[in-house]
């Protein structure tokens, strides 16, 4: 199955995301500037320096998300830092204002990071495209809102989509719909769609069998606080890695309690950028590095004084280090045999000491 690459083409010039590719970092924004556009300047700051790939934005206003209403189904239950309070409320406090948009996207380009955005209607998207975003992507609460996926598919522009709380016939249908409306490649996140989310929760396996169940190239979309989570990922396949970066977890806001600080976030792009170097390829020959070393093997050596006629047996020969001799294999078949010429102790196995 070839899966398609993921063909960035941005202001800093082309990047592919794909299986054969450098695990591709992405630093979530979402409400943690807490209004403040000084405040979303240096989170990309921080994501900069911590040495992501991309970083990202949501763009909504809590008109295009959902309605000013105080009936019950529009009541915010969950969540010890949400609820309390009306879906429209909540949005206002953590929606991005679009006039910002622009102003951050330059800011993040010159500091060398991809800037994209999750829309969450159409009238998102084609402010997207009015900034010319080099990609999408999908939320997991979006995944099944057909319509939106059409309407971001026919930018003809790749694709990221989180499959938190999704069944398998929704993913494929997300999938197919996204597939058959223009776009031309696709990374599908495995994702748990709680805030912040348990390691033990986590169920990362699944990251393995994306590519092969889906056809795309897999990520993780991370709400959990371990650092150990998205190093397992990275070890399983994952080659798009996001999460939640804000300045400090302490000032509050509504992804606070779910997302990194700067020097976390600045040591897990360490870490995964270390365990990519690591992971390499899979390879079964010797490696040139190891070259000098094969010469410490065992190999077949005489351990005692052998005359002439003597017969080879396990008190005069041995497989110990280093390997001069035969090789190990052959011990079975050297027993038992005469030896063609007198051996010192110390002497490395070899056919033409032995009577054929």
């Amino acid at each position: 199955m070839k899966i398609p690459d993921l063909k960035i083409i941005s202001p800093l010039g082309e990047r592919l995301i794909g299986l054969t590719q450098p695990v591709f970092i992405v630093a979530e924004m979402s409400g943690n500037h807490n209004q403040s556009i000084n405040q979303a300047k240096r989170i990309i700051d921080a994501a900069a320096q911590a040495g992501v790939d991309a970083v990202k934005l949501q763009t909504y206003t809590p008109d295009t998300i959902t309605i000013d209403s105080d009936k019950e189904y529009f009541q915010v239950k969950v969540n010890d830092t949400w609820k309390g309070q009306t879906l429209y409320q909540l949005y206002q406090k953590t929606y991005t204002p679009w006039e910002w948009h622009e102003e951050l996207r330059d800011y993040a380009v010159k500091q060398g990071l991809i800037f994209f955005s999750t829309p969450f209607d159409d009238t998102a998207v084609d402010f997207l495209e009015g900034l010319n975003v080099p990609l999408y992507k999908i939320a997991s609460f979006e995944l099944v809102d057909v319509p939106l996926l059409k309407k971001i598919a026919s930018t003809k522009k790749p694709v990221i989509i989180s499959r938190g709380m999704s069944n398998e016939a929704e993913i494929n249908l997300a999938i197919k719909t996204l597939k058959d409306f223009g776009c031309p490649s696709i990374s599908l996140l495995h994702c748990v769609s709680a805030y912040p989310a348990k390691t033990e929760e986590m169920n990362l396996a699944t990251i393995a069998d994306l590519t092969q169940r889906f056809g795309v190239v897999p990520g993780l979309s991370d709400h959990s606080l371990s650092p150990h989570v998205p190093a397992v990922a990275l070890g399983l396949g994952a080659k798009v890695i996001e999460k939640h970066l804000t300045l400090n977890r302490a000032d509050g806001g509504p992804d606070a309690a779910f997302s990194l600080e700067p020097q976390e976030f600045k040591n897990l792009v360490g870490t995964l950028r270390d365990l990519e170097r690591g992971l390499g390829q899979a390879r079964y020959d010797v490696l040139p590095q190891e070259q000098e070393n094969i010469i410490f093997r065992k190999s077949l050596f005489v351990v005692a004084d052998v005359r002439k006629g003597e017969t080879l047996n396990k008190q005069n020969v041995r497989s110990i280090r280093p390997g001069h001799g035969l090789e190990p294999k052959y011990y079975d078949e050297v027993l038992g045999k005469e030896a063609a010429v007198d051996i010192k102790r110390g002497t490395p196995l070899a056919w033409g000491l032995i009577k054929k």
